[in-house]
């Protein structure tokens, strides 16, 4: 029987110009996912991949630490997506 590993993904949070920025990041693949909410509630969604300095660009771009519950919130909402 094969064992399903557990991930626990990080989150981070910034906001530029009334725009709130959440990225989630795989701490194992690098694979994340980074959502744009505008002030109008639109909330775009971006697959990406990160390198290993992922957490070193976050911290000089000033993203702060976030929840996974808000930024679950926020993807949950996009329509369509599943």
């Amino acid at each position: 029987m094969v064992m399903k590993k557990n991930i626990v993904h990080s989150y981070y949070k910034k906001v530029i110009d009334k725009h709130k920025i959440l990225v989630q990041v795989n701490p194992e693949t690098f694979q994340g996912i980074e959502l744009i909410i505008h002030p109008d509630g639109k909330v775009e969604k971006t697959k990406l991949k990160y390198d290993e300095d992922i957490y070193e660009d976050l911290k000089i771009d000033d993203f702060k630490e976030s929840s996974a519950l808000e930024f679950n919130l926020y993807l949950k909402g996009i329509k369509g997506d599943e």
